[in-house]
């Protein structure tokens, strides 16, 4: 290694050799130093992140926990990240030594996270706070688990936060209609309206849409991507999950509809985006269907909730409904539970047909809710319990073995 100064520049800078992971050797130079200490301290770093040192600072490792696990994640996800770890991480542990944080180190670190602010005066949510610290909560975890770290002090500390489930909203179908009715003045907000309802997509795979997207023929709809605004860019990513790149069945009537308005849409081609316009469009679009026709206010997302509700109360299973939105059955099971109809009084009723068809007693249904009250049926029930009985040893064998 070798620090020296650019006698052009002005400037300090340091030539270093290291060996890749395929073992080349190759050369790095590092330039711009205005200081001389400041070269040689970033030589150090250099060295000890080569050397998969411990010693070295948590900024230092923050950017080998970048460049092992920014390529894996999807682009938007990581800008998260990024902004979590540049805002809420690096300022309180940048310049400490990653072997050297301890336990204390991340309670008065939770503790400072519990006292900001947004920018409106209110305290973090509980989600966000979690958010945060399972991302500091992450960093160290790679440093255990790859570099050999001997323990996750944010693990030890216990987290800060919680998740908070949002009040899930949604509408009933005349609700829907009355509020559609009223935007259909704007055809643009009305089509997207209906694909968000009727086929319970998520928003950013609407704004995706092309028509190549449609097979009208057997009014299919594919979806396969995604739309999100980055850094004042537009960008087309995968779904949110493998499990949302899925094949939607079209009722007739909006494949028609959306079929119509694609052929009014001048000179759109098969892979342009059917919908030119922004999120927040469609939100202020909800603001005026709302106002005007007089429904309750929920929030886009809530209209799939509605289409996942609506399937419900025409009485699909969950693993239908999972296929169609994009969901494994048991999310669609633990989210929507309290939607799905009680069969458990249905189940038992059957228990009971069943129980009768093999040994020939049926419970009066008025005595049962009075517990067998009547002694002629507890008489029954005695009979029954001894075919029961007999039935078993027959099956068993222990009657034969007897």
């Amino acid at each position: 290694m070798a620090v020296l100064k650019n006698e052009k520049t002005g400037k300090w800078e340091v030539r270093t050799y290291y060996k890749d992971f395929t073992g080349t050797l190759k050369q790095k130079t590092k330039r711009g130093f205005d200081r001389k200490s400041d070269a040689i301290d970033w030589e150090r770093s250099f060295k000890l992140q080569q050397d998969e040192n411990l010693d070295m600072y948590f900024k230092d490792f923050v950017e080998i926990y970048i460049r092992d696990k920014k390529p894996r994640v999807k682009y938007n996800t990581w800008l998260t990240k990024e902004s979590i770890i540049e805002k809420k991480i690096m300022p309180y542990f940048e310049k400490k030594k990653l072997s050297e944080i301890r336990t204390s180190d991340i309670l008065q670190w939770q503790n400072e996270m519990m006292k900001l602010q947004t920018k409106d005066g209110k305290r973090y949510s509980q989600t966000y706070l979690k958010t945060i610290h399972n991302q500091l909560s992450a960093i160290l975890n790679h440093a255990v688990n790859m570099y050999g770290l001997r323990v996750n002090v944010a693990r030890r500390a216990g987290n800060m936060g919680r998740e908070e489930k949002k009040e899930m909203l949604f509408w009933t179908q005349d609700e829907y209609q009355t509020f559609v009715e009223a935007v259909a003045d704007k055809e643009e907000s009305y089509i997207a309206f209906e694909i968000l309802y009727w086929c319970g997509i998520r928003l950013g795979e609407l704004l995706a849409l092309t028509p190549a997207d449609f097979d009208f023929d057997n009014n299919k709809l594919r979806i396969n991507k995604s739309f999100q605004r980055l850094k004042g860019k537009d960008v087309i990513t995968t779904p949110k999950t493998p499990k949302s790149n899925r094949v939607i069945y079209m009722p007739e009537f909006l494949a028609l509809e959306v079929k119509d308005y694609i052929t009014r849409l001048y000179g759109i081609r098969d892979y342009d985006r059917m919908f030119q316009i922004s999120k927040t469009f469609l939100h202020h679009e909800m603001d005026r269907g709302v106002k005007l026709s007089g429904v309750k206010r929920i929030r886009i997302h809530d209209l799939r909730h509605s289409h996942v509700s609506l399937l419900i109360n025409m009485g699909y299973s969950a693993l239908a409904i999972g296929d169609r939105v994009g969901h494994e059955a048991i999310a669609i099971t633990y989210r929507y539970a309290h939607l799905f109809p009680s069969i458990q009084s249905e189940m038992a009723m059957d228990l009971d047909k069943e129980r009768t068809s093999l040994v020939g007693f049926e419970p009066k249904a008025d005595r049962r809710k009075a517990g067998l009250a009547n002694v002629s049926e507890k008489e029954g029930r005695e009979e029954s319990l001894e075919k029961s009985y007999n039935r078993f040893q027959v099956i068993s064998g222990r009657r034969n073995r007897a």
